[in-house]
């Protein structure tokens, strides 16, 4: 199920299972994630990891989302 929202100024959209699977990730239940900030993409996971999170700040909103959707 997709879902989407905002945390700290970026616009985040999350494709989520309904239980933990090995393409999560840490094998969670999010499979996809894009956040961009200021219509550029900061975080990008399909299954594998496209972007990584490359600051603390984009750290600390993939972790929130994590919590959330996880």
């Amino acid at each position: 199920m997709w879902k989407n929202g905002k945390i700290d100024g970026c616009e985040y959209w999350v494709k989520q299972y309904d239980s933990p699977s090995i393409y999560g990730i840490e094998e969670g239940k999010v499979s996809k994630i894009s956040v961009r900030r200021d219509g550029r993409e900061i975080i990008s996971y399909d299954r594998a990891w496209d972007l990584e999170p490359q600051t603390d700040e984009d750290r600390a909103i993939l972790e929130a989302i994590l919590k959330k959707y996880n």
